[in-house]
């Protein structure tokens, strides 16, 4: 029999460790000494769900000119589609300066430490690939899929468009949508992240990316923009996952379904993006809980619910309390039956399927968990896809850039904005490091370098 799993195997996929600077999240350089952290509540969320615009909308409502061409960029993370790329991803992935920062004298050295970091885990990642991805990440199939089912959603809102697909660590990469964009003729550009609650380290990782290769381009920077920020209280979203939860422990047995914890596990994030770098995603995603638990309250289901974050690596802490750690908490309590909700995630891939489903499965029969559900991912859910669809007719008319703070809710902004607040400069500029985050003293001089 082969030995026990190794706990903690992560595909980092998710770990985008971008340091943007402090300051540009709160609009200003700091003052003198250390960066005060910025607590979930002086974020002022908007901790309201918001409704999804009507089908019949319409073009009219959609402030689009007949003939004008639109496109709308979903962005993800990527992973391989087959064995063979799994190490070339892994270096994609490592030899990012934001997930590996090295002093200058040495950065030269990011390549070779890359391949080098590449070599040692393909052999394992690729184990993992073939055991639950059928040899590849499916996340491209279902963001190929994701965007078809917007773009005839769209159709019948009166708006013809366009999706394209960029990806940060792998094909169809960034560069590959815009020139796809710019090919097309596309007129207006909304973004779409498919993350739905804002992170730097995800939706911001991505973004630094896109502006950087945006803004370069003279023709692009003519094209209007609008960026959807995040979405994780969109009514769509939110009864789409609470009808997913729901017909999960309709399939318990009849004894356990009143009974059953409704799990939430989400990606984690260091600490210290959220208490010194302000950012939102801990505050969206307890928000986005409480969201999915209200609706799951009106359509009849009394169900306690537990919230965790999952994938931590490293010594530093991370968003608390860990999944593995709940799960086993969870079942010395007397806990026999839990639903498990990857609340952050909207495509499956490694993180699901195998964290999930076999790693931390196997921890909760081992704890004495006796009936297990998982929740699959959204995917091309209807109602999920219809409310995407909307949110992007809503943000067409809104090309021009917005206040930084509509980011946390989940408005529509420039791509300007977005990365105003997701400052392009290296972690090394501002003084962070991979793991524990260090902020230099600046003194405040009125205006930011940007402005």
């Amino acid at each position: 029999m082969p030995g026990p799993r190794r706990r903690g195997r992560r595909s980092c996929a998710l770990i985008a460790l971008a340091a943007p600077s402090a300051s540009a999240w709160t609009g200003c350089w700091p003052a003198r000494g250390r960066v005060e952290p910025r607590v979930a509540s002086d974020a002022r969320m908007v901790l309201a769900m918001r409704p999804s615009a009507p089908a019949a909308l319409g073009s009219s409502g959609a402030d689009v000119a007949e003939g004008e061409k639109v496109g709308v960029l979903l962005l993800n993370l990527g992973g391989p589609d087959t064995l063979d790329q799994v190490e070339p991803f892994l270096y994609n992935l490592f030899s990012d300066p934001e997930i590996i920062t090295l002093p200058g004298a040495v950065r030269w050295l990011n390549g070779p430490l890359a391949w080098i970091i590449a070599k040692t885990r393909a052999p394992m990642s690729r184990e993992g690939y073939k055991q639950v991805l059928d040899g590849g990440s499916p996340q491209l199939r279902t963001t190929l899929a994701q965007g078809a089912a917007i773009e005839a959603a769209l159709s019948t809102r009166g708006v013809s468009a366009k999706s394209y697909i960029g990806m940060r660590y792998w094909h169809p990469y960034t560069d590959e949508a815009l020139a796809a964009i710019k090919a097309d003729g596309v007129q207006r550009l909304v973004v779409l992240p498919l993350y739905p609650q804002f992170s730097i380290s995800t939706s911001g990782s991505s973004l630094r990316l896109l502006e950087r290769e945006y803004y370069q381009d003279e023709q692009l920077r003519l094209l209007k923009n609008v960026v959807i920020p995040a979405w994780y209280n969109r009514q769509g979203y939110v009864h789409s996952m609470a009808r997913l939860i729901a017909s999960r422990i309709d399939m318990l047995p009849e004894g356990e379904r009143a009974g059953a914890h409704v799990f939430f596990s989400a990606h984690g994030l260091p600490q210290k993006y959220v208490q010194e770098l302000g950012d939102p995603y801990q505050q969206q995603i307890e928000a986005t809980v409480s969201f999915v638990m209200a609706r799951l309250r009106v359509l009849g289901y009394s169900n306690p619910d537990t919230l965790a974050y999952q994938s931590k690596v490293g010594p530093v802490p991370w968003l608390q309390p860990y999944t593995d750690e709940k799960i086993k908490e969870l079942a010395g309590g007397g806990v026999s039956s839990l639903v498990v909700v990857p609340i952050s995630f909207v495509s499956e891939h490694i993180e699901t399927l195998e964290e999930i489903d076999i790693e931390y499965r196997e921890l909760a029969e081992e704890a004495g968990i006796t009936h297990w559900e998982r929740v699959p991912a959204l995917g091309v859910e209807e109602d999920f896809i219809e409310d995407l669809a909307s949110a992007v007719v809503e943000a067409l008319p809104r090309m021009e850039q917005r206040p930084l703070q509509e980011i946390d809710e989940g408005r529509p902004v420039s791509l300007r904005v977005v990365n105003d607040l997701v400052s392009l400069r290296s972690k090394e500029e501002i003084g962070a490091e991979y793991g524990p985050v260090r902020v230099r003293n600046y003194r405040r001089g009125g205006f930011t370098p940007k402005a």
